[in-house]
């Protein structure tokens, strides 16, 4: 059971990593292309005129995609370690509170995936589209609802680890 969990959790980081990559790479790409393309336009006094339509758009959900995937993928090594209250306990106590935590984190990403399905579905009912670019507001919602998701699931998976098991990750700060 411990290994299926670990395999698990595994698989969807790498998910989670693949989309959050790829939605990064498309927000410096967006960036990097408006920004030239202004520059082009100064420097030759209006002559050249491209413009990235969107863009603004375009780097806000790439953003929101890049965190929520980034956030759904490394949720077990971004715990902030306080150890004011827990310094002298044996690690195994440590992890099992930290897993207790992690049940914490479940709630938010499943909070997190109700709300923007919701949406979604009004977004869909109500046909809402992007300002800029006229893009469907629902799948942009759906896939945000699914890195939530992805992010309670991994969460949860973390949380039995270190409830049932014990098991945590590796501290960072140096003990």
């Amino acid at each position: 059971m411990k290994s299926t969990l670990y395999r698990a959790s595994h698989w969807l980081a790498l998910i989670c990593r693949l989309v959050a990559g790829i939605a990064l790479i498309g927000l410096l790409a967006v960036t990097i292309t408006d920004v030239s393309t202004r520059y082009l336009s100064r420097i030759t006094e209006g002559a050249i005129a491209l413009r990235v339509s969107g863009s603004v758009e375009l780097v806000s959900y790439l953003m929101l995609f890049a965190l929520l995937a980034a956030m759904a993928a490394n949720v077990e090594k971004s715990q902030v370690v306080v150890e004011a209250l827990s310094h002298g306990l044996p690690q195994a106590i440590k992890n099992r509170l930290q897993g207790l935590f992690f049940f914490g984190f479940m709630a938010l990403g499943l909070i997190l995936f109700v709300g923007l399905l919701d949406s979604a579905a009004a977004a869909s009912r109500h046909g809402e589209i992007t300002q800029d670019l006229r893009l469907p507001l629902g799948p942009i919602y759906q896939l945000a609802a699914v890195l939530s998701l992805l992010l309670g699931i991994r969460s949860f998976i973390h949380a039995l680890l270190g409830v049932i098991y014990a098991v945590g990750e590796e501290a960072t700060h140096g003990e």
